[in-house]
């Protein structure tokens, strides 16, 4: 009854700011010239009983990509709200003095605006809306007295770029005069118009290779990278289109994507301080032999030359190229071995100098060898003596600086505070040794915030929060009790397991308990936030959540990381049945349901023919049920290949693909078609054996507790077929079950009444099984 009258009362009051909205903007334009009809903003909440609900989390803001102003006074950031009655979410600008006062509303859209950044003189912004580069005159007017707000204001509002397929994503160079941009080009994948003019209305699709799909879509058409010139105050009548830009990838014989999918961005692409050349990362491959490497590799693209050379690894990936602020390094993530898409992120850095010809890179060394964990989203310092990054580190995502003449690494935010920190976005350099990073944070309680960490001589001195986007929602929360447990396993080994209690919990009492078994399988369960598996708002309902860091995760070290490649069905599942036993004979925990995504799902529906009578119910959303289909429908084959029990790095015959290449077994009972596939249902690798003898789908006779099965249609990666074979399995064999299947929808479940549902399911099903 809570969660109608809380959705209720949301929706009351979001009526009254919409109706208030719609008399202040009789004109569909606000002050800056921006069309507001379909604009969604801030909504008031009132929370019952201060208990988070389904309806209340899809009611908060969700801040990204802060960008501070060129006087370091400012920061721009995004927020997206939702309205669940339109199905829709709207991503608006806001802006905010580094301190945290006046936090203002900069833009009233009802189109998404994106990827703002300033100008050099702050006095322009560009943006992304509708898919087009948009620049506006930004201006500020100081408040006259204590406590006013000061006021912005945003003019001459113009488009400035005419893309036919739309940009995703742009970067300005240093000097701004030259603008790199990603669209799209057709792909190697025919339809019937290309093949039979005639057929302008067909709707089929043909290949000769692999990739013909990728994670939620046919792959029509893949992402290239332009470079054109740039103006922010520029002529009006000129506007930047493809025919007066140049695709990086144009000198390439085949059809390569800049940048990868489907996860890459802009952030696979860096200026270097100059401006005469672009770093990135792409893995120049195609079809099966794409499908099986991951051997992206670093390019270094002369912008007036339009020549290539490559930081050649021979390797796994080498993601997020950056130049150092002085021209005279570049750093990148870097993973050692193909087709190992776990393998520990190294921060790499090489030294560079510009002659006539390609630039000479040498002295290339890894920062991070050292290091016991992974190195993510790399950040000069100004002085391009050190690296920041992030890294999850024992079930907490901090800070690190790594010094680039020695190698030494240190740790920048505290060890015990609980919170995953984002790498900082600013870096402000104060007196007598003093610092400040400005960077994003969240945790299990609250979703991204900007933050301000606070260092002296190098050391963690506290931070300070800047942004209060949520705080009318979090404000009236009741708090939550949460322990970090450590579990023994039983090849005794100590694992850290988050446990959420419910809101005034009272060990008194009996409780139903969720055990969370984790995707990746490779991730770490941390501090982070989401807004489908968010274990705040499962313990809101009244359930203890217990969150196994099992083998396989990545904040404890490589080796804990590694074990789980090749045993699947091994020691990660006794992990979770450790976790699971431990808890349950707890007194206040009575029934309890193990739930999860993807490689969670695996685990779902692998624990559903082994837990005996440890769980009372289950839930597989996405899940992998036929490990043997799971290898012949999905697209990026380094995954299984490696993982179900290859072990090997990717091997392949250079001539693959071609008329003349190798068909069918090599006879090592390991290569087929001239590819290495020691994962494959076919190997006669003895993980591999193992790996597939344990499948799911060979336990189903095992089954006899109640089942939930969720999936997207959409789902690529997993496909849809693997969750309605398991839910088949299960009516079948007369176990309770149910399937609620996304049409729509990938691997996540995106769209806003989807997501509702998703979760009323969710704890319909446990409410009837687990209370």
């Amino acid at each position: 009854m809570a969660n109608k009258q809380t959705w209720i009362r949301v929706t009351a009051v979001a009526m009254v700011l919409c109706a208030a909205a719609a008399f202040a903007f009789v004109m569909t334009r606000d002050k800056n010239d921006f069309q507001t009809e379909g604009f969604i903003g801030r909504t008031a909440i009132e929370i019952l009983d201060g208990k988070l609900t389904p309806e209340a989390l899809l009611s908060y803001g969700r801040l990204s990509d802060p960008q501070v102003s060129p006087d370091g006074q400012y920061i721009m950031y995004g927020v997206s709200y939702t309205d669940v009655a339109q199905n829709k979410s709207v991503r608006n600008l806001r802006i905010i003095n580094v301190d945290g006062s006046d936090d203002i509303l900069l833009t009233q859209s009802g189109k998404s605006i994106s990827n703002a950044r300033w100008s050099a003189d702050g006095k322009h912004i560009a943006f992304l809306m509708g898919g087009q580069i948009w620049t506006a005159r930004i201006s500020h007017k100081s408040p006259k007295a204590d406590g006013e707000s000061g006021k912005w204001t945003l003019t001459a509002l113009r488009q400035v770029t005419s893309i036919e397929n739309g940009i995703s994503e742009f970067k300005l160079s240093p000097d701004q005069s030259k603008v790199m941009y990603i669209s799209t080009v057709k792909s190697h994948v025919k339809q019937p118009s290309d093949c039979y003019e005639d057929l302008d209305k067909a709707t089929a699709y043909t290949t000769d290779d692999l990739m013909y799909r990728h994670w939620d879509h046919t792959v029509l058409e893949i992402p290239h990278t332009w470079v054109a010139d740039f103006k922010f105050n520029g002529n009006k009548e000129k506007t930047i289109t493809i025919d007066n830009s140049s695709d990086i990838l144009a000198a390439e014989t085949e059809l390569y994507e800049l940048p990868t999918e489907p996860f890459g961005g802009i952030e696979q692409l860096d200026w270097s301080p100059d401006g005469k050349y672009i770093a990135y990362s792409c893995r120049k491959l195609t079809g099966k032999k794409y499908a099986f490497s991951t051997n992206t590799e670093i390019y270094l693209y002369n912008i007036q030359t339009r020549g290539t050379s490559v930081i050649d690894m021979k390797g796994g990936y080498d993601t997020d190229p950056l130049w150092s602020p002085d021209g005279s390094k570049i750093c990148w993530i870097s993973m050692e071995r193909d087709g190992y898409e776990a393998d520990k992120q190294r921060l790499m850095v090489a030294d560079v100098k510009f002659g006539e010809a390609a630039p000479l890179v040498s002295n290339i060394r890894d920062l991070t060898a050292g290091f016991k964990y992974n190195a993510a989203g790399p950040v000069w310092t100004e002085d391009s003596r050190a690296i920041c990054f992030n890294a999850l580190a024992e079930g907490l995502q901090g800070i690190f600086k790594a010094d680039v003449q020695n190698s030494s690494i240190s740790r920048l935010t505290s060890d015990d505070q609980w919170y995953d920190y984002g790498s900082p976005f600013y870096i402000r350099k104060g007196e007598n040794g003093a610092e400040q990073l400005l960077t994003t944070y969240c945790s299990l309680t609250f979703p991204t915030e900007i933050v301000a960490v606070n260092l002296k001589d190098g050391k963690f001195e506290g931070n300070v929060q800047i942004t209060r986007e949520n705080e009318h929602i979090t404000s009236q929360l009741a708090t939550l009790k949460i322990d970090d447990r450590k579990v023994r396993t039983i090849d005794g080994k100590q694992m850290l397991t988050w446990v959420v209690y419910p809101p005034e919990f009272d060990a008194q009492k009996e409780y139903p308990s969720i055990l969370i078994c984790l995707g990746g399988p490779q991730g770490t369960i941390s501090q982070g936030w989401s807004y489908r598996w968010n274990y705040m708002l499962m313990a809101m309902q009244g359930y203890v959540v217990v969150l196994p860091n099992r083998r396989g995760t990545t904040a404890f070290g490589q080796e804990w990381t590694e074990q789980i490649s090749g045993d699947d069905p091994g020691l990660n599942m006794q992990d979770y049945l450790a976790a699971a036993r431990e808890l349950k004979a707890e007194p206040y925990v009575g029934k309890m349901a193990a739930c999860g995504a993807s490689y969670g799902g695996y685990s779902v529906y692998y624990l559903c023919g082994t837990h005996g009578n440890t769980f009372d119910a289950f839930i597989a959303h996405a899940g992998i049920f036929n490990e043997e289909h799971m290898y012949m429908t999905t697209e990026e084959m380094w995954f299984p290949n490696f993982d179900n029990g290859g072990l090997h790095e990717c091997v392949i015959d250079p001539r693959v693909g071609t008329p003349e290449g190798p068909v069918g077994p090599a006879g090592d009972g390991v290569t087929f078609g001239g590819i290495k596939q020691g994962g494959s249902p076919w190997s006669n690798l003895p993980k591999a054996v193992r790996h597939y003898a344990l499948s799911p789908h060979k336990l189903v006779t095992n089954w006899h507790t109640p089942l939930m099965v969720i999936h997207g249609g959409m789902d690529y990666r997993v496909p849809v077929d693997e969750g309605m074979a398991a839910y088949n399995a299960a009516q079948m064999m007369g176990v309770p079950s149910r399937l609620l299947i996304f049409p729509d929808e990938n691997h996540w479940i995106l769209k806003p009444q989807n997501a509702l549902m998703w979760h009323r399911e969710y704890f319909r099903w446990l409410d009837t099984w687990c209370k």
